[in-house]
């Protein structure tokens, strides 16, 4: 948490104390500014008065400005009317901060009140209202709303983001559960496919799939997990899958793992099931699939590459397979990551790049 995010949460757990604590260290900074500006000439008590009277004109100004011009008109879009208002509202304190140097402060130096500075005096001299006492009141003002408006856009960003990060995480969620019974109901059919035909490899077969529902139930939750556990739920998923096959179905997994990165769940595996599911199940031949992961310091290249036949729509795996993956990236790995997909001849290739920043 930054410095401003601290001074934000103080102000909303704190917010009277926090108005409290801007307003004494804008009297401490007038004070210090007079003291030295007068030196001797002018007693620390004299110019503490002087402050504070120029205090009790600034304050209503500025919460005149954030908390009933702006709010009120300025969202509003009622330029004209904010316009008057502020004029009305800005004049009048002005006279008011006036007659309280006049009939308050001036006397308390012993100053006798200048006779020629009647109510109607005050109330005419237009000029000095402006040029002594308007730029002093609302240069502080208009400094109180820029603060104002400043935390307010730093509240809505901050809303924001946490909206767009619960946005991303629930459709996180929705992806994995469109991509988990789908794994799952293809699976079942292979180990139901061996029972019917009283296999012994049903066994191994079961402890493989109770391995992936560990791995998918109890070590998918987290953004991200180890790259080991993602090779080892590869292995156990192109197990399961060969089962299905005899010997013409050739599969071929080659790791270069130099660290154990951290990569999102089931992305992987994802690409694997669609070379499977649109390779070697519409491939009637001899079904190929080459499956290359290399891992560096801070980067991943996955390339599955799987033969098909050409006359099936392959269209139909981007649809289901690949589109929901495109959607998981984005919201992983904005910006950091790159996903080719292509066609050579009775070839389909996928190759995806992760380099987080």
């Amino acid at each position: 948490m930054n410095f401003a995010e601290r001074l934000i949460n103080f102000n909303k757990e704190h917010r009277l104390v926090s108005h409290i604590l801007f307003w004494l260290l804008l009297l401490l900074v007038q004070l210090s500014s007079s003291s030295y500006y007068n030196g001797d000439q002018v007693p620390l008590g004299n110019n503490l008065i002087g402050d504070c009277t120029n205090l009790l004109a600034q304050i209503p100004a500025a919460y005149f400005l954030a908390y009933f011009i702006v709010p009120r008109f300025i969202y509003q879009q009622k330029y004209l009317a904010a316009f008057g208002y502020f004029l009305l509202g800005a004049y009048l304190i002005c006279v008011l901060s006036r007659f309280v140097v006049v009939h308050l402060e001036e006397p308390f130096y012993g100053r006798k009140p200048n006779p020629k500075e009647t109510y109607s005096a005050i109330l005419t001299d237009v000029l000095k209202l402006v040029y002594v006492y308007f730029f002093r009141i609302f240069s502080v003002a208009f400094i109180f709303t820029f603060l104002k408006l400043l935390k307010g856009q730093l509240d809505i960003q901050k809303r924001t983001l946490s909206l767009e990060k619960e946005k991303a995480e629930s459709e996180l969620k929705l992806l994995k559960s469109q991509l988990n019974p789908h794994f799952l109901f293809n699976t079942l059919n292979n180990i139901y496919s061996l029972s019917l035909n009283s296999s012994p490899i049903t066994s191994d077969a079961i402890a493989r799939l109770s391995e992936i529902l560990d791995y998918i139930l109890y070590q998918c939750n987290n953004v991200y997990v180890p790259i080991s556990g993602e090779i080892a739920l590869l292995r156990n998923y192109i197990a399961l899958e060969k089962l299905r096959y005899d010997e013409r179905l050739q599969v071929s997994l080659q790791v270069n793992q130099k660290n154990n990165l951290q990569i999102a769940p089931l992305v992987l595996l994802s690409i694997v099931e669609n070379a499977f599911k649109h390779g070697a199940g519409n491939d009637a031949g001899s079904p190929v699939i080459i499956i290359e992961l290399h891992t560096e310091i801070n980067s991943l290249i996955f390339k599955v590459t799987n033969s098909f036949d050409p006359k099936p729509a392959i269209g139909h795996a981007e649809r289901i397979g690949l589109s929901n993956l495109k959607q998981q990236l984005e919201l992983i790995y904005p910006g950091q990551h790159c996903l080719q997909i292509s066609q050579n001849e009775n070839l389909f290739i996928v190759e995806l790049n992760i380099n987080p920043i």
